[in-house]
């Protein structure tokens, strides 16, 4: 046996078996790369090498932490093309998942065999880069172009059993040893090499076409289309288009949105890990019950069920919970009809589920999450409810957006068992769920809600208590700041233009017609006496409401909508009321650039979210950004608005906070961070 520490090479008669054991997923680090070298020179005598993996899975991608470092050698389209060059025929055994690296040295074998359901991907568009090692030019020879394009431009992972439709992996097999045995028990010609393929003809309109759908998707996004052109490099011999690919991945390691992707990658990772439960056990929760059942509670259930847990929806009356029951069986059929889930998992959520209209129903639940009205009293007497009915020791969760989560646990015993768990609509979609930390916290408590999330898919931030938590208390700045451009000058379609161009799904004012402008009127009318006298305070959304211009529902709000229709449309009505507004209070109205309307609207953002860390309420710059990439939209190839604020630099953020400082006198309290630049 020959053996680096991270690939050994094993001879059982003449067949030498290649095994990498690089936890947690096999990662292509400069370690594994020599490893792999080596193993090439190490089989020579055999007749036939397998490459396997030990844990989990196959390679599933590369060692990021290597990417902010010039390249070491050996290089991995080196040791891709060595194993392909080897006099000794390698057979890929593979399991789990095949990413990235993984996939282009699986490529590079003579045959590949997979374990039924593996996942196969280049996935590298996901942190702004094209593969390094022959990636793009391999696949479209192994399984044509227009599968390459939906892998490597869109990140997309095909099972092994599509894969092999498609002629990338030769057999699927529930024991893949045992396949490998049979095929070294009678080895087949050796087939030609991938690399020495030719790309199987292709409509001549294709990359053009998949480039205009791909900027459509994209929304500023450039790592899809860097993946287009590559693959249409794959054309070319590969002797000269390899080196290519090869040159233009080193290039977008240093571009600003492979460096923000990264820094998501790892952030994410980061906020799941917060200083407050490390080395603290969380609960297995395996039931809950949910208090409400409309839009969000069925949202909270559906997730919830998905995620493997028993659901106990609780209603006011019967009626209500039949209502509720149906509702959550229509978003689960949903998922079914869009091939998410199999109508045996559908059966088995249905049998994980009841909707109800008796409090004494969620006696056993260990969890118990309100989603009623955002109403202090209406919560209140939910809380009253479950502590009558529930164990004293079972977790007490509030969905609220902005109440103070002291005041609705007010009454109830054993506060340490109390914490807010707010999630964002529709919570079966949406990632981000905001855990609101009170005073009188249990850590056991709080590492139980971060395990509960991961268990429903969700990405869990840590929040402290104040308005709004971390991220409506951002969303009420960046709304503020974009209703004194109203005032001064610009229009509404002119500042969602100014972000969707940044790349942001939607502007202020179109995604306040989506999510209804009543709520954050009631918000404004709550907090009216708290606020600060010498603050601006545009009144032009409490005009809409007062004119019932509540958005889309209702077929008009900041813009106008044809029925049946979501597409905004500029309303004159609209736009005479914010002229009318500026002409009361002596404001000379002035045009703005899409640059100064975004370049505002981004540093309010930054300073909000740097105060948010000053006053304690998140924990890093890492914990705002994922609230903003996944519970508003904020694009993640920026990387955050905190990423951001870093990339474009600090002093010049600082810069164009103080402008909008200035402009509007008494308004904004800087941040340390931005007013000491």
């Amino acid at each position: 046996m020959s053996q680096s520490s991270l690939v050994s090479v094993e001879f059982k008669g003449d067949v030498a078996w290649v095994t990498i054991d690089n936890p947690p997923v096999n990662a292509t680090s400069t370690g594994v790369r020599q490893g792999l070298s080596d193993a090439v020179d190490a089989v020579k005598g055999a007749r036939v090498a397998v490459l396997c993996c030990a844990g989990k899975t196959f390679v599933a991608g590369g060692d990021m932490s290597e990417f902010d470092a010039p390249p070491v050698e050996p290089h991995l389209p080196d040791v891709v093309q060595k194993i392909e060059d080897s006099e000794v025929p390698f057979i890929a055994c593979m399991h789990g998942n095949v990413l990235g690296g993984g996939f282009e040295i699986g490529m590079a074998c003579a045959w590949r065999i997979a374990a039924p359901g593996t996942g196969f991907g280049l996935p590298e568009v996901n942190v702004g880069l094209i593969p390094g090692a022959g990636g793009t030019q391999r696949l479209p020879r192994l399984v044509g172009m227009q599968a390459a394009i939906d892998m490597a431009c869109s990140g997309k992972i095909l099972k092994a059993e599509t894969l092999a439709e498609l002629g990338g992996v030769d057999r699927v097999a529930e024991d893949p040893r045992a396949a490998v045995l049979e095929l070294v028990a009678d080895l087949p010609e050796r087939p030609i090499p991938v690399s020495q393929r030719a790309v199987a003809e292709f409509a001549p309109d294709l990359l053009e076409a998949s480039r205009e759908a791909l900027k459509k998707r994209a929304k500023g996004q450039k790592s899809p289309l860097e993946n287009l052109t590559a693959l249409g490099w794959s054309v070319e011999p590969f002797a000269t288009a390899q080196p290519k690919e090869r040159a233009r991945h080193l290039e977008l390691r240093q571009s600003p949105e492979s460096r923000a992707l990264r820094y998501a990658f790892f952030a994410e990772r980061a906020v799941s890990k917060p200083s407050l439960i490390k080395g603290v056990a969380a609960r297995d929760i395996t039931r809950i019950a949910v208090v409400g059942g409309g839009l969000m509670g069925a949202g909270i259930a559906t997730a919830a069920l998905n995620g493997g847990l028993s659901v106990t929806l609780i209603e006011r009356d019967a009626d209500a919970a039949a209502a509720a029951r149906n509702r959550v069986e229509g978003l689960l059929q949903g998922a079914v009809k869009r091939g998410k889930m199999s109508e045996a998992q559908l059966r088995d959520r249905l049998a994980a589920f009841r909707a109800v209209n008796s409090y004494a129903d969620a006696a056993d639940a260990e969890l118990a999450i309100e989603a009623v009205f955002e109403d202090l009293s209406v919560k209140q007497q939910v809380f009253d409810e479950l502590a009558r009915h529930m164990s004293s020791d079972a977790i007490l969760a509030t969905n609220t957006s902005y109440l103070d989560p002291r005041e609705i646990f007010a009454d109830v015993g054993n506060q340490a068992r109390c914490i807010g768990l707010h999630f964002f609509s529709p919570a079966h979609v949406m990632k981000l769920l905001e855990v609101v930390v009170a005073p009188q916290k249990s850590a056991e408590v709080v590492a139980t809600a971060v395990a509960l999330g991961k268990k429903l898919r969700k990405v869990s931030v840590l929040s402290g208590i104040c308005d709004g938590f971390i991220g409506n208390r951002m969303l009420a700045a960046y709304r503020r700041a974009a209703d004194y451009l109203l005032a001064d000058g610009a229009l509404p379609y002119q500042v969602d233009r100014a972000m969707r161009a940044f790349g942001m799904p939607m502007g202020p004012y179109e995604l306040q017609d989506l999510t209804g402008l009543q709520i954050a009127w009631a918000n404004r009318k709550r907090n009216a006496a708290n606020r600060d006298p010498n603050e601006r305070y545009v009144t032009i959304a409490d005009q809409l409401c007062q004119h019932e211009r509540f958005g889309q529902r209702v077929g008009k709000g900041w813009y106008r909508y044809e029925e049946g229709s979501r597409d905004p449309v500029r309303d004159p009505e609209v736009e005479a009321l914010i002229e009318a507004y500026s002409d009361q209070q002596g404001i000379t109205r002035k045009d703005f650039s899409d640059e100064e309307i975004c370049s505002r609207l981004l540093a309010v953002l930054a300073n909000e979210g740097a105060l948010i860390i000053e006053d304690g309420i998140a924990e890093n710059a890492e914990a705002v950004d994922m609230v903003q990439i996944h519970g508003y939209g904020f694009p993640r190839w920026r990387g955050g608005p905190m990423n951001y604020c870093n990339e474009i630099g600090i002093s010049r953020c600082a810069a164009n906070m103080l402008t909008v400082a200035k402009e509007s006198p008494g308004s904004w309290r800087l941040a340390g961070q931005l007013e000491n630049n």
